[in-house]
Formats: C-alpha cells, structure tokens, sequence
C-alpha cells in the first residue's frame, strides 16, 4: 500500500493549502521549498490519493442570514437500521444542518444548525427534527461565541 503522505515536505504543502487554497503552484513551490514542476506532481498525487478532498470557498453566514448558531443533540427511538436511514436521509436534505455526526455516549447525533434566530431554529425542530417518528429527544445549546474554529 502507498503512503498517502510521503514526508514533511507533503506536509508543507498542505499546511501552506490550509492557508490559502487559492495559492498558485509557482508560490506554492517556493514557499515549499520545491521548483514548480516537482510541487504540482505532490499535488496531483495528494488529490488522486484521496488526502486532498476539494476545495471550497468560506462564506460568511450572515449573507443567508445565519445568524445564530445551535449545537443539537438527538437520541432516536431506536437504533433499528430502517429509523437510522430515515434520520440520515432527512438530515442530508436540509440547508439549516451545516454537520451530523453519529457520537457514542447517551445521544446518537450531534448536529451544529445555523437559522436566522430563535423563531427560525424552533420553526426548524417543530416543522423538521421533531416530526420524524425516529426522534426520542432533542437537546439544543446556543453557541454564544465562536473561540476556534480550524477546518482541515
């Protein structure tokens, strides 16, 4: 099997992407430490292997009028395969769930949901979340402040 990440130097080069994917190769290259030739070979080879997944642009959720975020935790009734494909299927559906998670411990989601307010996120759970028959409970904490956020 091939090692996804070869050295340190693949390392640069992702930690350097982190920063700004928009970097051309020639700056790439010399902040790595590499001609350009040799750097966009690692980068092709990061991409095909699967480490370097896509790129995407950072939107300020103010613009869709986000302004409020929710940390949601939902137990399901059961954990019958056919209530956890209904959960799933329906979470993947909706704008406001920007991610889910299946955690262990005494709940079975952690959601992070984004809504123009409290009328909206409780429009959310009423009309959404809380009319699938899967769902035992929900238990939601408003996120006041935003300390570290890091996406690799």
């Amino acid at each position: 099997m091939t090692r996804k990440i070869a050295d340190e130097t693949d390392r640069r080069i992702l930690r350097e992407l982190l920063a700004d994917a928009r970097i051309t190769n020639n700056d790439l290259a010399e902040r790595v430490g590499l001609s350009a030739s040799p750097c966009l070979r690692r980068l092709r080879r990061l991409e095909e292997t699967g480490v370097i997944r896509g790129y995407t642009a950072l939107i300020d959720p103010a613009v869709e009028g986000w302004t409020m975020t929710a940390i949601a935790t939902v137990r399901l009734s059961r954990q019958h395969e056919d209530e956890i494909v209904m959960f799933e299927q329906a979470i993947r559906g909706w704008d406001e769930v920007l991610e889910c998670h299946l955690v262990t411990g005494s709940r079975d989601y952690v959601l992070k949901v984004m809504s123009a307010g409290l009328e909206q996120y409780e429009r959310f759970i009423k009309e959404k979340i809380a009319r699938l028959k899967c769902v035992a409970s929900i238990e939601t904490s408003f996120v006041m402040n935003t300390i570290k956020e890091r996406r690799i």
